[in-house]
């Protein structure tokens, strides 16, 4: 998505085959990678899928395709964000467990300092029309955006009739049908597991072994590179993983009743968003009407109309859309005053954090248990072709959720309501610099922003 003219960064989709690989990347190299990435992580996941591709694939070349393609179909089979899980995979297989914290963390940490920041101006200050400006630009750029990704991911995952098929299935399945996100993977996961019985070419991983070599050239972590010791599959590693993460688990939960009792504030929010990041597959939205009822119907942490506002910052901030966990945190804690009514940003950033840890504790779980069997998995066409049929799947889950931005962002009152021109405008303008002139994502949201805040303020 990020292209320039300089020789040391241009992108490597000419690549001679022949090209040596990467040299080995440090610990300190990769966590600046991390750490920026937490930064430029705007567009859902599938924007953020496709920045990932971009830099890691593409541009760095420290990981193949196929293994790329790998990794993200199992995080697309878990609970929880799957950009982040990827992040957290790819982290962990290039540098042990703590990589795989590292990214994982740090794909969050901004976001969640960012959103505590913005959630504070929201309830101090109320409306800001800078902040209103601001997101009126960003948010058409976002669908765009999305649009975009969909694109690239779909021109790397279907390669074939059946393929599209699928994507076009999944489609209708959620926008004319409403289906459930796992049962769309169920489908396409029975589609890949009894085709490749049939027509096991069909269901190659990433369309066939040479197409990502050739397009890149050589990975640090190719498609026959051996997995790594750590990476290979252990009992007593896996013990390890699954007692530290219950063991964090409980010591936090344990902590908060202690201090406060089970029917506090923090200790509900815990308990509550544990549930919540056990239900999240097919990403933020399938969960959202879960979080609403809790948050909004059941704890009365936060209002209806606070949390429409909270899933508006969430869309525009870097990080996982699930990040508007935060909000609901830092809102509720504000106005429970978790910390005292004289220490409202204190009980309200204490809550945030909470929500935080016991949303993700979970998906760094089922990435360092689950990663070692996965490794193993590699270049066995039983497992990949469920996982390639899914990925089709989801090229049509993508598509619909640019048109669900493109719905809310078009007609914000719904299609009774007044067609927002200047909306469309920023819309086509921003797929025009993206497919045409590939813009890369952060100066493509600066300039909304900007032309969004313009827009609002000669209203």
């Amino acid at each position: 998505m990020t292209t320039t003219s300089t020789p040391t960064t241009t992108t490597l989709a000419d690549a001679p085959q022949s090209a040596a690989p990467p040299s080995p990347v440090s610990f300190a190299e990769a966590f600046r990678f991390w750490l920026k990435l937490g930064f430029i992580s705007f567009g859902g996941p599938a924007g953020q899928i496709a920045i990932m591709h971009t830099e890691l694939v593409e541009r760095r070349r420290w990981i193949s395709e196929n293994r790329f393609l790998h990794a993200l179909n199992y995080c697309m089979l878990l609970p929880g964000p799957e950009a982040q899980q990827l992040a957290t995979y790819i982290g962990w297989l290039m540098h042990r467990t703590w990589g795989g914290i590292v990214a994982g963390a740090l794909f969050v940490l901004p976001s969640l300092f960012i959103l505590i920041a913005l959630s504070w101006i929201y309830l101090r200050f109320g409306d800001v029309p800078v902040v209103a400006g601001i997101f009126y630009g960003i948010k058409p750029a976002v669908t765009a955006l999305v649009l975009h990704a969909a694109h690239r991911i779909g021109t790397r995952a279907l390669k074939n009739l059946w393929m599209w098929g699928i994507a076009a299935a999944s489609f209708v399945a959620i926008f004319a049908f409403d289906a459930p996100f796992p049962a769309i993977v169920l489908a396409a996961a029975l589609i890949g597991h009894f085709g490749a019985q049939r027509w096991p070419q069909v269901f190659a991983l990433g369309g066939g072994h040479g197409s990502a070599k050739a397009g890149y050239g050589p990975a640090l972590i190719d498609d026959h590179t051996p997995t790594p010791v750590h990476a290979r599959f252990s009992r007593t590693h896996l013990a390890r993983v699954l007692g530290a993460g219950l063991g964090l688990w409980g010591l936090a939960m344990l902590g908060l009743i202690a201090v406060q009792g089970w029917q506090a504030t923090l200790t509900q929010m815990g308990w509550f968003f544990t549930k919540a990041a056990l239900m999240t597959f097919g990403g933020a939205y399938a969960v959202l009407p879960y979080v609403y009822q809790g948050a909004v119907d059941q704890h009365q942490w936060l209002s209806g109309p606070q949390m429409i506002d909270g899933l508006a910052l969430g869309e525009t901030t870097p990080g996982p859309l699930i990040m508007v966990v935060a909000f609901v945190g830092f809102v509720g804690g504000w106005l429970k005053q978790v910390a005292g009514p004289d220490a409202l940003f204190l009980g309200g950033a204490l809550a945030a954090a909470v929500v935080t840890f016991f949303t993700f504790l979970p998906s760094f779980v089922f990435i360092l248990a689950g990663g070692p069997a996965v490794e193993a998995t590699h270049g066995k066409l039983g497992f990949t072709a469920p996982l390639s049929a899914i990925t089709a799947a989801v090229v049509g889950v993508i598509v619909n959720l640019a048109m669900f931005f493109a719905w809310h962002v078009l007609w914000p009152r719904g299609f009774s309501g007044p067609f927002d021109a200047a909306s469309a405008a920023i819309a086509i303008a921003a797929a025009f610099a993206l497919f045409r002139f590939k813009l890369g994502v952060l100066p493509l949201l600066g300039g909304s922003a900007a032309i969004g805040l313009a827009v609002t303020l000669v209203r």
